[in-house]
């Protein structure tokens, strides 16, 4: 019988434990395929986490600690499956907090995912993140635009910010390619592990990435475009707004080529 946890600070929660967590939002995480009982990116989640505890808490685990963690919700469980590991504060929101303490971990394991097939046409909604730089809990807006935009025949949004400027989707990255080089969009967005592995996997096969700003009137010159997240390095976008975009079969190979090229990691 497949076995998946969820786990505080390496031991089974309790209900008693997760019953105040229901109705917090004053904490941050990550979100992990997990192959083979080994990780992608791992560095690059570890640092995710640190970060983020010292931007909300002051203070962050040591990644031997956090690793640790990882280790125990996997020890149980299926070799594949999706990972979910939370920071939060023991004491809570909607207080000035505790100096000194430090946060503390939920980790949950499910099925392993894929994402969806694609492709996907994208709203746009003019949106800007809270903390963009910060992969928080607590965002009613990305499931609202989620919802509004397939309540209008798309299968999800993308967020513009008020300079007009692609930024990012309600759980994705954007990419686009321009035949010959990557293009990442410029402006305040959440730096996804999965867009950090393909970059850098990029750079060591030579393919040409740049960083720009891409509005809509932009995107007719382009030649496809794609979402990316934990699930998968690559999902064609065929249409973003009212403007057409060509698959580019070609580019969404290309990352999931890149996105192979990084070794998995044993937490």
């Amino acid at each position: 019988m497949t076995s998946f946890v969820v786990q505080r600070n390496g031991r089974a929660a309790t209900a008693e434990e997760l019953a105040p967590l229901a109705f917090a939002g004053y904490a941050h995480f990550t979100a992990m395929q997990v192959r083979g009982g080994r990780v992608r990116g791992l560095d690059l989640h570890l640092e995710r986490l640190r970060s983020a505890s010292v931007e909300l808490f002051g203070q962050a685990l040591p990644d031997d600690q956090v690793r640790s963690l990882l280790r125990a919700a996997l020890e149980t469980g299926p070799a594949d499956v999706s990972l979910t590991a939370t920071m939060y504060a023991p004491t809570g929101e909607f207080t000035a907090g505790v100096a000194g303490a430090n946060p503390e971990v939920l980790v949950r394991t499910g099925p392993a995912a894929s994402g969806p097939e694609g492709p996907l046409a994208l709203a746009t909604v003019e949106y800007e993140r809270v903390l963009p730089a910060v992969k928080h809990v607590g965002e009613v807006a990305k499931t609202y635009y989620l919802r509004q935009a397939v309540g209008q025949g798309f299968d999800d949004a993308a967020f513009v910010d008020r300079r007009g400027r692609l930024s990012e989707g309600t759980i994705w990255n954007l990419a686009f390619w321009d035949g010959s080089a990557v293009v990442w969009p410029e402006a305040d967005m959440l730096g996804g592990t999965t867009m950090g592995i393909v970059r850098r996997q990029l750079d060591r096969l030579g393919v040409p990435q740049r960083v720009e700003a891409v509005t809509l009137a932009d995107l007719p010159a382009l030649a496809g475009a794609v979402v990316m997240n934990s699930w998968t390095p690559g999902v064609a976008v065929h249409r973003i707004g009212s403007v057409s975009i060509p698959e580019a079969p070609s580019f969404v190979e290309l990352l999931h080529q890149a996105y192979g090229a990084e070794l998995l990691t044993a937490p």
